[in-house]
């Protein structure tokens, strides 16, 4: 279709919807009624009650808003997502790619359903969030940890677009990314990529943002994708991006951009709208580049799609081969006991349920018997009952310390 790949020319948005057709046009005069209306102090309560419902996507709009840019790591379940907040990252990224081939062992081509996509997205955003809250000293109540949820095709039309934003706001995903890929779709940097009609592309992402807008779970950040530039062009990327941002997505991403010149082009279009860059690792099409780079080029966003997946997947390669061979891993490659305890959570869930443990006096007990070689999860029951004697010294339980 050579008369769709001509390059939108850079005049003002109002132009732009005009070329999307009276329909689209129509569409953005209703954006801007809808935002003027806001201003009332009615809406705007509405509109603070229903983003009080996401903490998490508030959590990231301010990241967006801010002036760093975002790295997020890829996590493929609670515990790659754990480690991601663990490691001191404000944000991350649930990969299709690694869902798919962590709880599959299938290709990214379309294969994985929405409702595993989602059951995952819960467990993801779920496991960060139990390590922003299960610690010894509980902290004052924090935002969510924000998780981005990949949301491929959105699993459909428009409607099921909808589906797909409701129910990620529903497993507190912060926010979404969705293609305009035709099913089955295809990861971003493999062969055999088709897009749908530009028409079909706008709707879906019109679905996706009138349900954060209008929809009962709460905010959520909506990152729209274009795979176009593999499957027709760079100018019908662009066309398509700019598109997307006037049909209300807050983020913007092209996948597969092939050099620094087309990512620089990228990020001329739609002003003020963030941009996101993918690092793929290992041989992707797009140049790597440093956070600093990719900031200064004016990305607000950088994904590490396959960083853990991949290390995980040769680290467990190597300790069976190990096995096999030699008959017992490395250990010096695996760490010890005690400190996969410590990542997984079992001491801070020591120290939790000392809070609820009616044993309290036997406990105590074994742990003064067992003099000060108590490590690991018996230091945080010392702490708990440190805590404990402190606020009621005569109870029963304090008396072995006397």
């Amino acid at each position: 279709m050579p008369s769709l790949l001509v390059p939108i020319p850079s005049p003002a948005r109002a132009s732009r919807a005009a070329s999307l057709g009276s329909t689209a046009a129509r569409r953005v005069s209703r954006r801007v009624a809808r935002i003027a209306s806001a201003s009332s102090s009615s809406s705007d309560e509405i509109s603070s009650r229903r983003r009080d419902r996401n903490p998490a996507a508030t959590r990231l709009r301010e990241l967006l808003a801010g002036p760093d840019i975002v790295q997020t790591p890829c996590a493929h379940d609670a515990l790659s997502a754990s480690l991601i907040e663990r490691a001191g990252f404000k944000a991350g990224f649930m990969s299709g790619f690694c869902v798919s081939a962590a709880r599959l062992a299938m290709p990214d081509a379309g294969l994985i359903s929405y409702g595993e996509m989602a059951d995952v997205g819960r467990t993801v955003c779920e496991g960060a969030f139990y390590h922003l809250t299960l610690v010894p000293v509980r902290p004052p109540v924090s935002p969510g940890f924000p998780f981005i949820g990949d949301a491929d095709d959105g699993y459909g039309n428009a409607m099921n677009a909808k589906r797909t934003t409701r129910g990620y706001a529903a497993a507190g995903f912060a926010g979404l990314l969705m293609e305009d890929q035709v099913a089955p779709k295809a990861c971003g940097h493999t062969r055999n990529r088709r897009v749908i009609p530009r028409a079909d592309a706008v709707a879906r992402v019109r679905a996706a943002c009138d349900e954060r807008d209008e929809g009962p779970n709460g905010d959520i950040v909506i990152f729209a994708r274009s795979d176009s530039r593999s499957a027709e062009s760079l100018e019908e990327a662009l066309w398509r991006v700019a598109a997307f941002a006037d049909a209300g997505a807050d983020a913007l991403f092209i996948d597969a951009l092939r050099s620094r010149e087309e990512m620089e082009a990228f990020c001329k279009i739609a002003p003020g709208v963030p941009k996101m860059a993918n690092m793929l690792e290992g041989g992707g099409a797009t140049p790597i580049c440093s956070p600093d780079e990719l900031r200064d080029m004016g990305f607000k966003v950088v994904a590490y799609p396959l960083s853990l997946l991949m290390a995980s997947t040769r680290a467990m390669e190597n300790t069976l081969r190990t096995i096999r061979d030699e008959g017992y891993p490395d250990e010096s490659t695996l760490g010890t006991f005690e400190e996969i305890k410590d990542v997984i959570g079992f001491n801070a869930y020591y120290a939790e349920e000392a809070r609820y443990d009616t044993t309290r006096a036997a406990n105590a007990n074994a742990a003064a018997a067992a003099g000060s070689g108590s490590t690991g999860g018996e230091a945080a029951y010392d702490a708990a009952f440190d805590a404990l004697c402190e606020d009621d010294p005569s109870a029963d339980e304090c008396k072995v310390f006397d």
